[in-house]
């Protein structure tokens, strides 16, 4: 059984792979499949309309099961943001450092018990026929003064999970605890019910 996966981010393949292999699913890459997939819009004000937007476009296009993920860092102390827009924050084409930079000027001065945050991640499938499944995890932490460790991306060397940084965790450490390995691993489940009740 092959499903796509709508995602240029070859540290999400990685993921979606290690959860699909075991059920007997292949997940491939348009390139993979032999197509480009047309950049969709994200115009949704969710994570999951923006991860529904992109698992559609790519069912369309193929034909095949297709997964999308969204997912992005949520600031307490910025209402929420930056959100959907986590990717965009510092502008289109910032590197993940600017981002970072832009994110520690926002909250310069804030002393730690007001720097909650959370990292989301929705994983949106949608099969051929219309159906869909839908998963969210999060994780709860906190953002660091200053960027610590080389692992990870995005904004992982700010985030702080108990005393360690995203960054500063193993790729096992950091799967146990991260909202895309919970929402990983909801997906499976849920997938796996999905699987056999259309058996």
């Amino acid at each position: 059984m092959t499903y796509i996966v709508a995602t240029h981010n070859a540290h999400k393949l990685k993921e979606l792979s290690r959860i699909l292999l075991p059920l007997g699913i292949q997940a491939i890459t348009d390139r993979e499949y032999g197509c480009v997939l047309p950049e969709v819009e994200e115009t949704g004000t969710t994570f999951e309309e923006n991860a529904y937007l992109k698992a559609a476009s790519a069912c369309k296009e193929t034909g095949l099961p297709a997964i999308a993920d969204d997912s992005g860092l949520c600031v307490d102390a910025l209402d929420g943001a930056p959100g959907v827009y986590s990717a965009r924050f510092a502008g289109e084409g910032a590197s993940d450092e600017e981002k970072i930079e832009k994110l520690l000027r926002e909250l310069r001065g804030l002393p730690r018990d007001h720097r909650t945050a959370r990292f989301v991640s929705c994983i949106c499938c949608v099969f051929p026929n219309g159906e869909t499944l839908t998963v969210r995890g999060t994780c709860e932490g906190l953002i660091a003064d200053a960027p610590h460790g080389n692992g990870g991306f995005g904004y992982d060397p700010v985030f702080l999970v108990g005393e360690k940084t995203f960054a500063e965790l193993t790729p096992a450490e950091k799967d146990a605890v991260s909202h895309r390995g919970r929402a990983l691993r909801a997906f499976s489940e849920r997938l796996q019910e999905y699987l056999k009740s259309h058996e």
